[in-house]
C-alpha cells in the first residue's frame, strides 16, 4: 500500500457498534486507508477485540472502547479516551443500532424505548460530542490546517427504512426516519462551522442480524424480488460509501443521504407497470 492510497493518514475516527457487521467493515476499511480507529462496542468485548486484531495485524492502528451509545456518561468517556489516546478527532461514524421487533399491537413500551434510545438518542449523544470537539479543535492554530476543507466529518448510519415503511418494525422504522431529519437539521446548523454531516442508508446487507434470511435459499429468492440489482449487499459496500463521505473527495457534500441498496428504494413492484 502506497502513501497516496492512505487518504486518512494520521486522521482519527470513532466507529460505534464496530464489533460486527457494517460497523466492523467500516472500522477495518478506514484503518486500511490510514486512519487511527477507535473501535466501539457495547456488549461483546471478544468480538470488538477481533475487529482491533484484524486492523493491527494488517499494520493499522486501533483501540477498543466500551460504551453504550444511549448512555451520556459512557459516550463522554469514550470521546475523552479518544482524545487522551490520539490527541484529536477527525471522523465520527455513528453506526451503532439494533432491532427489537414485534407487531405494533403487541409492542411493549420497553421494546419501543430501547430501540429509540440506541438508534436515535445514541446518534444525538455521539454527534453532539464529536461536534463539540471539532469546534474546539478549530480554535487551535496547530489543528486548524484544513484551509477550505471541513474541520470534522460525521457519517450517520440510517436505513432504507427511513423512507420505506416496515410493518412489524415500527420502532426501528421510526428511529431511522428520525435519523434522517436529525442528520439534515444538524447538518444545516453545523455547516457554518465547516462540519460536514451526511448519512448512509443501507438496504439488505449480508450481516449476522439478518442471517436467517440470506442463509435460507427460499427466503433469499424472495428477497431478490425486492432488489432490482439482484444481489444482497455486503458490509464492504457500505464501508466504501462511508469512507467516501468521510473523505475530502466529498467535501462539498453536506446534509445528504446515500442509499446503498441495489435499487430497493426504486419500488421494484412497479417494474412491470404494477
Amino acid at each position: 500500500m502506497t502513501d497516496s492510497s492512505l487518504k486518512f493518514k494520521e486522521q482519527v475516527a470513532i466507529v460505534t457498534g464496530a464489533s460486527s457487521g457494517i460497523g466492523k467493515a467500516c472500522a477495518i476499511h478506514l484503518a486500511n486507508l490510514g486512519a487511527h480507529v477507535v473501535v466501539n462496542y457495547s456488549s461483546s468485548q471478544d468480538e470488538g477485540q477481533k475487529t482491533v486484531d484484524e486492523i493491527t495485524s494488517n499494520g493499522g492502528s486501533a483501540i477498543l472502547v466500551k460504551a453504550d451509545v444511549s448512555n451520556e456518561e459512557e459516550v463522554k468517556a469514550m470521546f475523552n479516551e479518544t482524545i487522551s489516546k490520539y490527541g484529536k478527532l477527525d471522523i465520527l461514524v455513528s453506526n451503532a443500532g439494533l432491532q427489537q421487533d414485534a407487531p405494533f399491537l403487541e409492542m411493549t413500551l420497553k421494546q419501543w424505548q430501547k430501540v429509540i434510545d440506541v438508534n436515535l438518542t445514541g446518534q444525538f449523544l455521539c454527534c453532539r460530542e464529536a461536534a463539540r470537539i471539532f469546534v474546539e479543535q478549530s480554535k487551535k492554530p496547530q489543528e486548524n490546517n484544513h484551509n477550505e476543507l471541513s474541520i470534522g466529518k460525521i457519517v450517520l448510519m440510517s436505513s432504507v427504512h427511513d423512507v420505506i415503511p416496515w410493518a412489524g418494525h415500527v420502532n426501528y422504522a421510526a428511529s431511522k426516519g428520525g435519523v434522517m431529519m436529525f442528520m439534515k437539521t444538524i447538518s444545516q446548523e453545523l455547516a457554518p462551522h465547516k462540519i460536514r454531516v451526511n448519512s448512509v442508508s443501507p438496504g439488505a446487507i449480508k450481516t449476522p442480524i439478518n442471517k436467517e434470511v440470506w442463509s435460507d435459499p427460499q427466503k433469499y429468492d424472495g428477497l431478490m424480488d425486492l432488489i432490482p440489482y439482484k444481489r444482497i449487499g455486503t458490509p464492504r459496500d457500505v464501508a466504501k460509501a462511508v469512507a467516501w463521505l468521510a473523505s475530502d473527495d466529498s467535501d462539498y457534500v453536506n446534509g445528504e443521504t446515500l442509499y446503498i441498496d441495489g435499487g430497493m428504494t426504486l419500488y421494484p413492484e412497479f417494474a412491470d407497470n404494477g
